[in-house]
């Protein structure tokens, strides 16, 4: 799904670009500058695919690791609500609880991964983001260390 998504993605981009460079070639002014503005979609598009893909299959590669060690936060006995997703005093109670271990140990990738998970529960998706970056740039130092 991902690779159809990334392939159309592109066509679309290719299209742009073409348009683009139609849009340039005309040599009017206004052409030129809408075309130029056309010509920055397909870049800033290239690049937002590129991050999200590069940041999601980090976040993957982190998930298998804590799963091989036994690490993943256990939610199945947490209260749920129809839609699946944890009760909110159950995701900030099992927040409190990763919480402590991250504050005992804020340099570790693996306290950070979980953190990251706790936010995510707790419904706090910008911290969430912020705490897994820090994850992925903690485990790749271990890695090379």
């Amino acid at each position: 799904m991902i690779a159809f998504l990334v392939v159309a993605l592109g066509f679309y981009f290719l299209l742009l670009g073409r348009i683009a460079v139609g849009l340039i070639r005309t040599g009017s002014i206004p052409a030129l500058v809408l075309g130029i503005g056309v010509l920055l979609l397909p870049l800033l598009g290239v690049w937002v695919v590129a991050s999200s893909l590069r940041a999601a299959f980090a976040h993957q590669y982190l998930a298998r690791r804590i799963n091989e060690e036994g690490l993943e936060l256990d939610t199945s006995e947490l209260p749920r609500r129809a839609s699946g997703r944890l009760e909110r005093a159950a995701a900030d109670q099992l927040f409190e609880q990763v919480k402590t271990e991250w504050e005992a140990d804020p340099d570790n990738w693996r306290t950070n991964y979980r953190a990251a998970r706790a936010y995510d529960y707790a419904g706090d998706r910008s911290r969430a983001r912020e705490v897994m970056r820090r994850a992925v740039e903690l485990e790749k130092a271990e890695r090379e260390a």
